[in-house]
Protein backbone atom coordinates (compact mmCIF):
# COMPACT_ATOMS: atom_id res chain seq x y z
CA UNK A 1 0.00 0.00 0.00
CA UNK A 2 2.56 2.45 0.98
CA UNK A 3 1.61 6.11 -0.61
CA UNK A 4 -0.29 4.47 -3.36
CA UNK A 5 -2.71 7.01 -3.11
CA UNK A 6 -0.03 9.61 -3.19
CA UNK A 7 -0.23 13.09 -0.84
CA UNK A 8 -0.96 16.44 -0.64
CA UNK A 9 1.09 19.06 0.84
CA UNK A 10 -1.00 22.71 1.45
CA UNK A 11 1.59 25.53 2.47
CA UNK A 12 0.76 28.82 3.51
CA UNK A 13 3.56 31.57 2.96
CA UNK A 14 1.96 33.97 5.41
CA UNK A 15 2.55 31.12 8.16
CA UNK A 16 5.17 29.88 6.57
CA UNK A 17 3.08 26.35 8.09
CA UNK A 18 1.66 23.76 6.28
CA UNK A 19 -0.41 20.60 6.11
CA UNK A 20 -0.13 16.92 4.82
CA UNK A 21 -2.38 14.98 3.76
CA UNK A 22 -1.32 11.01 2.98
CA UNK A 23 -4.09 10.13 1.22
CA UNK A 24 -4.61 5.91 0.79
CA UNK A 25 -6.60 3.97 -2.05
CA UNK A 26 -9.04 2.77 0.43
CA UNK A 27 -8.63 2.29 4.15
CA UNK A 28 -5.43 1.89 5.94
CA UNK A 29 -3.58 -1.10 5.40
CA UNK A 30 -3.94 -3.53 7.63
CA UNK A 31 0.35 -3.41 8.95
CA UNK A 32 1.14 -0.41 10.82
CA UNK A 33 2.31 2.48 8.88
CA UNK A 34 5.45 4.53 10.02
CA UNK A 35 5.73 8.20 8.32
CA UNK A 36 9.07 10.19 8.11
CA UNK A 37 9.16 13.16 7.56
CA UNK A 38 12.62 14.74 6.71
CA UNK A 39 13.76 18.53 5.58
CA UNK A 40 13.29 17.84 1.73
CA UNK A 41 11.11 14.44 1.65
CA UNK A 42 8.57 12.77 2.71
CA UNK A 43 8.90 8.56 3.41
CA UNK A 44 6.19 5.90 4.20
CA UNK A 45 6.71 2.45 5.34
CA UNK A 46 3.66 -0.13 5.68
CA UNK A 47 4.70 -4.13 6.06
CA UNK A 48 7.55 -5.01 3.18
CA UNK A 49 6.58 -1.52 1.45
CA UNK A 50 8.62 1.16 1.59
CA UNK A 51 8.00 4.80 -0.54
CA UNK A 52 9.74 8.04 -0.79
CA UNK A 53 8.96 11.58 -2.65
CA UNK A 54 11.20 14.18 -2.60
CA UNK A 55 9.96 17.69 -2.05
CA UNK A 56 10.81 20.49 -4.74
CA UNK A 57 13.80 22.63 -4.19
CA UNK A 58 11.89 25.70 -2.62
CA UNK A 59 10.27 23.50 0.08
CA UNK A 60 11.78 22.71 3.01
CA UNK A 61 10.21 21.42 6.06
CA UNK A 62 11.05 21.32 10.12
CA UNK A 63 10.52 17.68 11.02
CA UNK A 64 10.66 18.68 14.59
CA UNK A 65 7.19 20.78 14.20
CA UNK A 66 5.16 17.80 13.41
CA UNK A 67 1.91 17.83 15.53
CA UNK A 68 -1.66 17.05 15.06
CA UNK A 69 -1.32 13.34 13.63
CA UNK A 70 -4.75 11.80 12.87
CA UNK A 71 -6.74 9.47 10.32
CA UNK A 72 -9.72 10.38 8.78
CA UNK A 73 -11.79 7.99 6.91
CA UNK A 74 -11.48 8.47 3.05
CA UNK A 75 -8.73 10.85 3.22
CA UNK A 76 -5.62 8.90 4.75
CA UNK A 77 -2.76 10.78 7.38
CA UNK A 78 -3.02 14.82 8.12
CA UNK A 79 -0.72 15.79 9.81
CA UNK A 80 0.48 19.41 10.31
CA UNK A 81 4.26 21.21 10.10
CA UNK A 82 6.36 24.37 9.82
CA UNK A 83 8.46 25.26 7.73
CA UNK A 84 12.45 25.77 7.45
CA UNK A 85 12.52 28.81 5.25
CA UNK A 86 9.65 30.69 3.29
CA UNK A 87 9.35 29.80 0.02
CA UNK A 88 9.34 32.26 -2.78
CA UNK A 89 6.94 34.60 -3.20
CA UNK A 90 4.74 33.81 -5.67
CA UNK A 91 4.48 36.27 -9.04
CA UNK A 92 1.31 36.75 -10.92
CA UNK A 93 1.50 34.85 -14.60
CA UNK A 94 -0.23 37.62 -16.63
CA UNK A 95 -1.00 41.20 -15.12
CA UNK A 96 -2.63 43.42 -17.62
CA UNK A 97 -2.54 46.65 -16.43
CA UNK A 98 1.75 45.93 -16.22
CA UNK A 99 1.88 44.15 -20.05
CA UNK A 100 0.23 46.95 -21.60
CA UNK A 101 2.44 49.61 -22.10
CA UNK A 102 1.85 52.68 -24.19
CA UNK A 103 4.14 53.78 -26.85
CA UNK A 104 3.94 49.93 -27.89
CA UNK A 105 2.29 47.81 -30.75
CA UNK A 106 0.16 45.21 -29.77
CA UNK A 107 -1.41 41.50 -31.39
CA UNK A 108 -5.15 40.61 -29.93
CA UNK A 109 -6.18 37.17 -30.48
CA UNK A 110 -8.81 34.86 -29.95
CA UNK A 111 -7.76 32.77 -26.89
CA UNK A 112 -10.07 29.78 -28.09
CA UNK A 113 -8.76 29.58 -31.25
CA UNK A 114 -5.78 32.06 -31.87
CA UNK A 115 -7.41 34.44 -35.17
CA UNK A 116 -6.26 37.71 -35.09
CA UNK A 117 -8.74 40.20 -33.59
CA UNK A 118 -6.48 43.26 -33.54
CA UNK A 119 -3.70 43.77 -34.97
CA UNK A 120 -0.77 46.00 -34.46
CA UNK A 121 -2.34 48.39 -32.37
CA UNK A 122 -0.05 51.08 -30.77
CA UNK A 123 -2.03 53.02 -27.46
CA UNK A 124 -0.70 56.47 -26.75
CA UNK A 125 -2.52 56.01 -23.43
CA UNK A 126 -3.14 53.11 -21.16
CA UNK A 127 -5.59 54.08 -18.39
CA UNK A 128 -7.37 52.32 -15.51
CA UNK A 129 -11.37 52.67 -15.55
CA UNK A 130 -12.84 53.87 -12.25
CA UNK A 131 -15.39 50.85 -10.52
CA UNK A 132 -18.53 50.11 -12.78
CA UNK A 133 -20.54 51.64 -9.70
CA UNK A 134 -18.66 55.51 -10.02
CA UNK A 135 -21.34 57.01 -11.62
CA UNK A 136 -23.34 55.36 -8.08
CA UNK A 137 -21.04 56.62 -5.73
CA UNK A 138 -21.17 60.49 -7.13
CA UNK A 139 -24.78 60.60 -6.55
CA UNK A 140 -24.04 59.94 -2.61
CA UNK A 141 -21.22 62.16 -2.52
CA UNK A 142 -22.95 65.39 -4.21
CA UNK A 143 -25.24 67.36 -2.41
CA UNK A 144 -26.37 69.02 -6.25
CA UNK A 145 -27.04 66.78 -9.52
CA UNK A 146 -24.64 64.64 -10.81
CA UNK A 147 -22.36 66.98 -12.59
CA UNK A 148 -21.37 63.38 -14.41
CA UNK A 149 -24.75 62.36 -14.79
CA UNK A 150 -24.42 62.61 -18.83
CA UNK A 151 -20.71 61.57 -18.80
CA UNK A 152 -19.18 57.96 -20.92
CA UNK A 153 -16.15 57.34 -20.84
CA UNK A 154 -15.32 56.25 -24.62
CA UNK A 155 -11.49 55.67 -25.50
CA UNK A 156 -10.48 57.27 -28.80
CA UNK A 157 -8.09 55.53 -31.41
CA UNK A 158 -4.73 55.19 -29.70
CA UNK A 159 -6.80 54.65 -26.39
CA UNK A 160 -6.75 51.26 -24.13
CA UNK A 161 -8.96 51.91 -21.21
CA UNK A 162 -8.61 49.03 -18.24
CA UNK A 163 -11.67 47.72 -16.60
CA UNK A 164 -11.62 44.75 -13.54
CA UNK A 165 -12.48 41.76 -16.14
CA UNK A 166 -12.65 43.94 -19.70
CA UNK A 167 -10.84 46.51 -21.50
CA UNK A 168 -12.46 48.95 -23.71
CA UNK A 169 -10.54 50.05 -27.56
CA UNK A 170 -12.36 52.19 -29.84
CA UNK A 171 -13.73 49.75 -32.65
CA UNK A 172 -11.57 51.83 -35.72
CA UNK A 173 -12.01 49.24 -38.45
CA UNK A 174 -12.67 45.96 -36.33
CA UNK A 175 -15.69 44.37 -37.28
CA UNK A 176 -16.54 41.35 -34.77
CA UNK A 177 -20.46 42.84 -33.87
CA UNK A 178 -22.89 39.65 -34.10
CA UNK A 179 -25.74 41.02 -36.17
CA UNK A 180 -28.23 39.78 -33.92
CA UNK A 181 -27.21 42.04 -30.89
CA UNK A 182 -24.51 43.96 -29.31
CA UNK A 183 -22.54 40.55 -28.82
CA UNK A 184 -18.78 40.49 -30.43
CA UNK A 185 -17.92 37.28 -31.67
CA UNK A 186 -14.63 35.81 -33.23
CA UNK A 187 -15.02 35.32 -37.08
CA UNK A 188 -13.57 32.14 -37.32
CA UNK A 189 -14.41 29.86 -33.99
CA UNK A 190 -17.67 32.10 -33.01
CA UNK A 191 -16.70 32.44 -29.35
CA UNK A 192 -17.82 35.60 -27.62
CA UNK A 193 -15.07 38.16 -27.37
CA UNK A 194 -16.95 40.89 -25.67
CA UNK A 195 -19.68 43.43 -26.13
CA UNK A 196 -20.65 46.87 -28.11
CA UNK A 197 -20.58 49.49 -25.70
CA UNK A 198 -21.45 52.41 -28.61
CA UNK A 199 -21.03 52.88 -31.86
CA UNK A 200 -17.42 53.76 -31.56
CA UNK A 201 -16.54 51.70 -28.38
CA UNK A 202 -15.85 47.90 -27.63
CA UNK A 203 -15.42 45.91 -24.43
CA UNK A 204 -12.96 42.76 -24.66
CA UNK A 205 -12.98 40.54 -21.78
CA UNK A 206 -9.92 39.62 -20.09
CA UNK A 207 -10.78 35.78 -19.85
CA UNK A 208 -11.10 35.75 -23.93
CA UNK A 209 -8.42 37.92 -25.66
CA UNK A 210 -4.96 37.11 -25.34
CA UNK A 211 -2.62 39.91 -25.49
CA UNK A 212 1.41 39.66 -27.15
CA UNK A 213 3.63 42.36 -28.54
CA UNK A 214 3.87 42.64 -32.26
CA UNK A 215 7.23 41.12 -32.32
CA UNK A 216 6.30 38.39 -29.93
CA UNK A 217 4.03 35.15 -31.51
CA UNK A 218 1.09 33.52 -30.27
CA UNK A 219 1.44 30.49 -27.88
CA UNK A 220 -1.84 28.45 -26.91
CA UNK A 221 -2.54 27.92 -23.30
CA UNK A 222 -5.24 25.28 -22.36
CA UNK A 223 -8.76 27.20 -22.18
CA UNK A 224 -9.30 25.97 -18.58
CA UNK A 225 -5.74 26.96 -17.43
CA UNK A 226 -6.56 30.19 -19.16
CA UNK A 227 -9.59 31.11 -17.45
CA UNK A 228 -8.79 30.37 -13.84
CA UNK A 229 -5.78 32.34 -14.26
CA UNK A 230 -7.34 35.62 -15.03
CA UNK A 231 -10.01 34.95 -12.87
CA UNK A 232 -7.42 34.23 -10.17
CA UNK A 233 -5.69 37.56 -10.97
CA UNK A 234 -8.95 39.79 -10.75
CA UNK A 235 -8.99 38.36 -6.95
CA UNK A 236 -5.64 39.06 -5.89
CA UNK A 237 -5.91 42.54 -7.29
CA UNK A 238 -9.48 44.14 -6.30
CA UNK A 239 -9.00 42.09 -2.70
CA UNK A 240 -5.38 44.03 -2.68
CA UNK A 241 -7.17 47.54 -4.09
CA UNK A 242 -10.24 47.37 -2.63
CA UNK A 243 -9.88 45.44 0.21
CA UNK A 244 -12.88 43.51 -0.86
CA UNK A 245 -13.05 39.72 -0.25
CA UNK A 246 -16.24 38.41 -1.77
CA UNK A 247 -17.46 38.75 -5.12
CA UNK A 248 -20.55 37.82 -7.19
CA UNK A 249 -20.17 36.32 -11.15
CA UNK A 250 -21.99 37.31 -13.69
CA UNK A 251 -22.95 36.71 -16.96
CA UNK A 252 -23.12 39.10 -19.81
CA UNK A 253 -27.04 38.10 -19.58
CA UNK A 254 -27.55 39.83 -15.89
CA UNK A 255 -27.91 36.82 -14.22
CA UNK A 256 -25.67 35.48 -11.66
CA UNK A 257 -23.57 32.52 -11.47
CA UNK A 258 -21.51 31.87 -8.46
CA UNK A 259 -20.68 33.78 -4.88
CA UNK A 260 -16.72 33.74 -4.43
CA UNK A 261 -15.12 34.29 -1.11
CA UNK A 262 -11.62 34.52 -1.06
CA UNK A 263 -9.57 33.22 1.43
CA UNK A 264 -6.14 33.93 0.55
CA UNK A 265 -3.51 34.34 -2.01
CA UNK A 266 -0.67 32.72 -0.44
CA UNK A 267 -0.93 29.13 -0.82
CA UNK A 268 1.32 26.75 -2.50
CA UNK A 269 0.35 23.25 -3.27
CA UNK A 270 2.58 20.58 -3.49
CA UNK A 271 1.09 16.77 -4.69
CA UNK A 272 2.48 13.74 -5.56
CA UNK A 273 -0.11 11.28 -7.60
CA UNK A 274 1.66 8.39 -5.70
CA UNK A 275 1.57 4.89 -7.66
CA UNK A 276 -1.97 4.65 -7.91
CA UNK A 277 -4.50 4.91 -10.23
CA UNK A 278 -7.83 6.07 -8.19
CA UNK A 279 -7.25 9.33 -8.21
CA UNK A 280 -8.28 10.22 -11.68
CA UNK A 281 -10.55 13.05 -11.11
CA UNK A 282 -6.80 14.55 -9.73
CA UNK A 283 -4.89 13.14 -12.65
CA UNK A 284 -7.09 14.63 -15.58
CA UNK A 285 -7.51 17.98 -13.32
CA UNK A 286 -3.71 17.97 -12.79
CA UNK A 287 -2.59 17.44 -16.56
CA UNK A 288 -4.12 20.38 -17.23
CA UNK A 289 -3.41 22.26 -14.37
CA UNK A 290 0.04 21.81 -13.03
CA UNK A 291 2.78 24.05 -14.57
CA UNK A 292 5.56 21.48 -13.63
CA UNK A 293 5.90 17.78 -14.66
CA UNK A 294 7.82 14.90 -12.81
CA UNK A 295 6.40 12.85 -9.54
CA UNK A 296 5.98 15.91 -7.21
CA UNK A 297 4.51 18.75 -8.70
CA UNK A 298 3.73 22.63 -7.52
CA UNK A 299 1.45 25.49 -8.17
CA UNK A 300 0.63 28.72 -7.03
CA UNK A 301 -3.31 29.00 -6.06
CA UNK A 302 -5.64 31.29 -4.36
CA UNK A 303 -7.63 29.45 -1.95
CA UNK A 304 -11.57 30.31 -2.16
CA UNK A 305 -15.41 29.24 -0.88
CA UNK A 306 -17.61 29.34 -3.42
CA UNK A 307 -21.39 28.73 -4.24
CA UNK A 308 -23.21 27.93 -7.36
CA UNK A 309 -26.41 29.74 -8.30
CA UNK A 310 -27.33 28.21 -11.48
CA UNK A 311 -30.83 27.15 -11.51
CA UNK A 312 -32.24 29.50 -8.69
CA UNK A 313 -29.92 28.10 -6.05
CA UNK A 314 -28.53 29.57 -3.13
CA UNK A 315 -31.11 32.27 -3.96
CA UNK A 316 -31.96 34.10 -1.05
CA UNK A 317 -27.79 34.39 -0.45
CA UNK A 318 -27.66 35.85 -3.73
CA UNK A 319 -29.91 38.15 -3.06
CA UNK A 320 -28.37 39.26 0.33
CA UNK A 321 -24.79 39.54 -1.54
CA UNK A 322 -26.80 41.57 -4.11
CA UNK A 323 -27.60 44.17 -1.75
CA UNK A 324 -24.24 44.29 0.00
CA UNK A 325 -22.06 47.10 -0.37
CA UNK A 326 -19.10 45.04 0.70
CA UNK A 327 -19.67 42.46 -1.85
CA UNK A 328 -17.78 43.26 -5.83
CA UNK A 329 -19.34 42.23 -9.08
CA UNK A 330 -17.37 40.88 -11.90
CA UNK A 331 -18.84 40.46 -14.99
CA UNK A 332 -18.00 37.29 -17.61
CA UNK A 333 -19.75 36.25 -20.90
CA UNK A 334 -22.51 33.90 -19.56
CA UNK A 335 -20.62 30.55 -21.01
CA UNK A 336 -17.26 31.20 -19.68
CA UNK A 337 -19.08 31.62 -16.40
CA UNK A 338 -20.19 27.96 -16.88
CA UNK A 339 -16.74 27.32 -17.70
CA UNK A 340 -16.13 28.76 -14.27
CA UNK A 341 -18.29 26.50 -12.93
CA UNK A 342 -17.22 23.65 -13.96
CA UNK A 343 -13.70 24.35 -12.96
CA UNK A 344 -14.45 24.75 -9.67
CA UNK A 345 -16.56 21.63 -9.22
CA UNK A 346 -13.18 19.53 -10.31
CA UNK A 347 -10.65 21.20 -8.40
CA UNK A 348 -13.33 20.52 -5.27
CA UNK A 349 -13.45 17.24 -6.11
CA UNK A 350 -9.62 16.71 -6.58
CA UNK A 351 -9.56 17.50 -2.65
CA UNK A 352 -9.61 15.15 -0.05
CA UNK A 353 -13.09 15.12 1.56
CA UNK A 354 -12.55 16.61 4.74
CA UNK A 355 -11.85 19.16 3.01
CA UNK A 356 -14.01 20.30 0.05
CA UNK A 357 -16.26 22.13 2.29
CA UNK A 358 -16.34 24.85 5.10
CA UNK A 359 -19.64 26.28 6.55
CA UNK A 360 -21.83 25.41 3.77
CA UNK A 361 -19.33 26.29 0.90
CA UNK A 362 -17.33 24.39 -1.62
CA UNK A 363 -13.52 24.98 -0.96
CA UNK A 364 -11.54 25.28 -4.27
CA UNK A 365 -7.68 25.75 -5.26
CA UNK A 366 -7.29 28.20 -8.04
CA UNK A 367 -4.32 27.85 -9.83
CA UNK A 368 -2.13 30.92 -11.59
Amino acid sequence: PGMAGGFLLEIRRGTQSALLVIRYEADLPSSPVDVSVAADCLETRSGGSCEAAALPAEVRLAPSSCRGLRRLPGDGLHLRMRLRRPPPSADLVFTLRESLKPQKNYVFYCQSCGDIIVKDRKFLRVLPLPSENWNALVEEWCCHPNPFARSTLHPKHDDCFLGDTFFLLNSGNESHKSKENTRVICKRCKTMLGETVSSGTIKYYVTEVIIRPSEGSFSPTPRPQFVQSMVAQCLVELSSAKSTFRFTVKGDNGKTYILIWLLNSDTLLVESLGSSSSHSVSTLFGDIFMPSSGPVRTWNAVKVLYQPCVKSRNKDLADAWENDMGVHPLKFPSETCLELLLILGLSTTSLPPSLRCMNSFQVRNSCY
